[in-house]
């Protein structure tokens, strides 16, 4: 029985001992690596907002230019970083963090490039759960279909032209798969009529280094008030 005991409380020991310093390693493994997978996150983000801006057409560090941005016509359900390029100090574009929330698995991450102009300058898919073959061609990697949003606005294609070719509308769907490419189709256009109503107060915001889990210290809520739009509308017919 003290034999069995002995046994028993060695074995205690010795995976406590196990538990501690793998615990010990885990940690040690975070911290070092932590500044490291956040350089490379800013990276891979830079990367993606030179590919719709190539550096050449701003003068600006994006990453030094961001605001803290909310708004449900943006699908957000809490504060994320949009950024500003720059052109001798003034803002030429903003890359606006979208979720397509009628995707046919949940919501579709992006992030969307409109110029002042009111033209996007391109639109990124950043995560999805959307089914292989189908619905992930709206990967750039998978396909040339997010290249489609490249250079048109609001009025080009015209407002009621937004929608996937099945419904009527201007944009290509995927054979098999009319969800995913609506849902997207559908949340550009949001932004893009948000981003129209909300310009001016836009480009004099404050903007702010981007810093990996820093904390919003001013937000701005991207609106949309249709009956604006409306009143556009009647104004120019008269």
């Amino acid at each position: 029985m003290d034999s069995l005991l002995t046994a028993i409380r060695k074995n205690a020991i010795g995976l406590a001992i196990f538990a501690a310093v793998t615990a010990g390693l885990i940690a040690v493994i975070q911290v070092t690596t932590k500044e490291t997978i956040s350089h490379n996150i800013q990276q891979a983000r830079v990367k993606a907002l030179h590919e719709m801006l190539p550096r050449d057409q701003h003068d600006n560090d994006l990453l030094n230019d961001a605001l803290w941005i909310s708004g449900k016509e943006l699908g957000l359900t809490q504060p994320e970083e949009a950024f500003v390029a720059k052109k001798n100090g003034n803002p030429i574009a903003f890359f606006f963090p979208v979720k397509a929330l009628e995707g046919y698995t949940g919501p579709i991450s992006l992030v969307v490039g409109i110029k002042a102009s009111g033209e996007l300058a391109g639109i990124r898919v950043l995560q999805h759960q959307e089914t292989p073959g189908l619905g992930d061609q709206i990967e750039l990697k998978k396909s040339n279909w997010v290249l489609s949003f490249n250079g048109v606005s609001l009025n080009n294609p015209m407002e009621d032209r937004w929608k996937v070719k099945k419904d009527g509308g201007h944009f290509d769907q995927f054979t098999g798969a009319t969800i995913t490419p609506r849902a997207i189709v559908k949340a550009v256009h949001k932004a893009l009529r948000a981003f129209k109503q909300n310009k001016h107060t836009l480009i004099t915001l404050e903007t702010h280094q981007s810093i990996e889990g820093s904390e919003p210290n001013q937000v701005f809520e991207l609106t949309y008030n249709p009956d604006l739009d409306s009143a556009n509308q009647h104004s120019k017919g008269e």
